[in-house]
C-alpha cells in the first residue's frame, strides 16, 4: 500500500516557512505521494486570497505537491473547528491518505491528542470551566481556550498559539471521522501567522501581504521562493491581483438592505452579532469602520471578517451544521503532476465521495453517483442536496472573487468553467 501524505494549506502566498514545512513533512513521513487540500479563493481569516486558487495551485505543484484538492468554500471560511472538519474530511474521504503532518508551536502531538480527547469527551470539570468563561463575556473560542487553561494548568503555555489550536482541531476531526490517518507535527519556525513585521526569509504570510499592499513587491523576494515571486508577478502584471480584503467594501450596501432577522438566519450569528451588524452597517462609511463598530470582547476581528463572508455567501445555519456533520461531498481537483495523476487513479477506486475534475460536469458527476448507488455498483457517501449546495458556493466564490480583480476588464464570471485543471 502506498504511503500518502496529506497536508492542509492556504499558501497565501507560498513562502519559505511553507517550503520548510513541506520539506520537513516529506522527510518525516517519507511518502510515495503528497496531496494538499487547499483553501480556494477565500481563506480562513475571512479574507480573499491575494491571488486566485489556480495560481496558488501552480506554485504548490512547482514546490513538491503532487495533487491539489480544493477545500470547499463553506469550510475554508469557518473558524478553526469547521475549517478542520472540511480539510480532514477531504483527506479522509479520498480513501488513500495514510499520514498528515501539520505545523505546531509546541511540537507535542501527545499534548494535542490529549486536548482533542478532552474536547470530544468533555469532563464535568471542563464543562463547568467553559460555562464560567462564557459568563465572563468571552467569545466561544476564547472561553473554550481559557476553560482548557483552567483544566490543564500545568501545560497552559501550549494553548496560546494559533497552530497548536488548529492542530487540536485536526486531531478532533480525525476522531470525528473515525479516521485511520496518522497525525504528526513539526515545530513551526519563523514569525507568528499574524506577525505584521517583515522579517526577510522568516516573514509571515500576513507580513508579506502587508508589504505588497504598501507597494513594495520587490522586497518580498527575500521571503518567497522564485517560483512564488514569478507567478505573483505574472498575476499582478495582468491585473488578476493583488486582491485585498478592503476590496469587499461593496458588502456594506448589501448589509443596508437586510433586516436584523436576515442576519439571524446566517451561520455564526449569535450572541448579539446580528444586532451589531445591522446597526453598524447603517452608520459605517467604509469596511474598516464597520469592523471597528462591530468589534467587542467576544467578537474578534477574524470572526467578524468571516461573518461578513457568511452573509455574502448566504451560509444558512442549518445547512452549515449539516455540512459539518456529514463533511465534504466531493473532491475538487485543482491540479496535479505526473505522480498526482497516478494517485488520482487510486482515489477514483477508493474515495467515499465523487471526484469533480471538470466543473461544468458537476451535475453529471452527481447523477452518475446517484445511479451507481441505486444500482448497487458503488456506495457513495453523499447527500445530493448538500453536494449541489456546497459546489455552487464554490462557483459563487469564484464569481465574486474575480469582481475584486484590479483589472476591471477581467472581472467576468465563470472562472471555474473557463480554467482547466492545472497540470505540471
Amino acid at each position: 500500500m502506498a504511503k500518502v501524505l496529506g497536508l492542509v494549506v492556504e499558501y497565501n502566498p507560498f513562502h519559505y516557512g511553507h517550503l520548510h514545512h513541506l520539506r520537513e513533512s516529506i522527510r518525516l513521513a517519507n511518502p510515495d505521494y503528497v496531496i494538499a487540500v487547499m483553501s480556494g479563493n477565500f481563506c480562513q481569516r475571512g479574507e480573499p486570497a491575494i491571488v486566485n486558487k489556480f495560481a496558488r495551485t501552480r506554485i504548490a505543484l512547482m514546490n513538491g505537491i503532487d495533487l491539489v484538492l480544493e477545500l470547499p468554500t463553506i469550510y475554508a471560511i469557518q473558524d478553526a473547528g469547521g475549517f478542520a472538519l472540511g480539510s480532514i474530511g477531504v483527506l479522509h474521504k479520498s480513501g488513500v491518505v495514510t499520514d498528515i503532518v501539520f505545523g505546531s508551536e509546541s511540537g507535542d502531538i501527545d499534548f494535542l491528542k490529549k486536548v482533542a480527547s478532552l474536547l470530544i469527551y468533555q469532563t464535568p470539570e471542563f464543562q463547568q470551566a467553559f460555562k464560567t468563561q462564557l459568563k465572563k463575556g468571552y467569545s466561544y473560542p476564547n472561553a473554550r481556550k481559557f476553560a482548557l487553561m483552567d483544566v490543564l494548568s500545568d501545560e497552559v503555555s501550549k494553548l496560546s498559539k494559533s497552530n497548536d489550536i488548529l492542530g487540536i482541531e485536526y486531531v478532533k476531526s480525525l476522531l470525528h471521522y473515525n479516521s485511520s490517518i496518522t497525525p504528526n507535527v513539526i515545530r513551526r519556525i519563523g514569525a507568528d501567522d499574524n506577525d505584521p513585521e517583515f522579517k526577510g526569509k522568516l516573514s509571515s504570510a500576513s507580513a508579506i501581504r502587508r508589504v505588497i499592499k504598501l507597494g513594495d513587491f520587490e522586497m518580498t523576494k527575500d521571503a518567497i521562493p522564485d517560483s512564488t515571486y514569478e507567478i505573483l508577478k505574472e498575476e499582478f502584471q495582468t491585473g488578476r491581483g493583488p486582491v485585498f480584503w478592503e476590496s469587499l467594501e461593496f458588502v456594506l450596501a448589501l448589509f443596508r438592505k437586510l433586516k436584523r432577522e436576515d442576519f439571524e438566519k446566517i451561520y455564526s450569528f449569535n450572541e448579539g452579532l446580528d444586532l451589531r451588524f445591522y446597526e453598524s452597517a447603517r452608520s459605517s462609511g467604509d469596511l474598516q469602520q464597520f469592523v471597528e463598530l462591530v468589534k467587542a470582547k467576544r467578537f474578534t476581528y477574524s470572526r467578524i471578517r468571516r461573518a461578513i463572508l457568511h452573509v455574502l455567501f448566504d451560509m444558512e445555519k442549518e445547512k452549515i451544521e449539516k455540512c459539518n456533520e456529514l463533511g465534504p461531498q466531493y473532491l475538487r481537483v485543482l491540479g496535479f503532476n505526473s505522480k498526482g495523476r497516478e494517485i488520482l487513479k487510486e482515489i477514483k477506486k477508493k474515495s467515499e465521495i465523487p471526484i469533480i475534475s471538470t466543473a461544468s460536469l458537476y451535475k453529471q458527476v452527481l447523477e452518475e453517483a446517484e445511479k451507481q448507488n441505486k444500482e448497487g455498483k458503488r456506495e457513495w457517501k453523499i447527500d445530493s442536496e448538500l453536494f449541489i449546495w456546497q459546489f455552487e458556493k464554490d462557483i459563487l466564490a469564484s464569481d465574486l472573487y474575480t469582481f475584486l480583480y484590479p483589472n476591471k476588464s477581467l472581472r467576468n464570471a465563470g472562472m471555474d468553467f473557463e480554467q482547466p485543471v492545472m497540470m505540471l
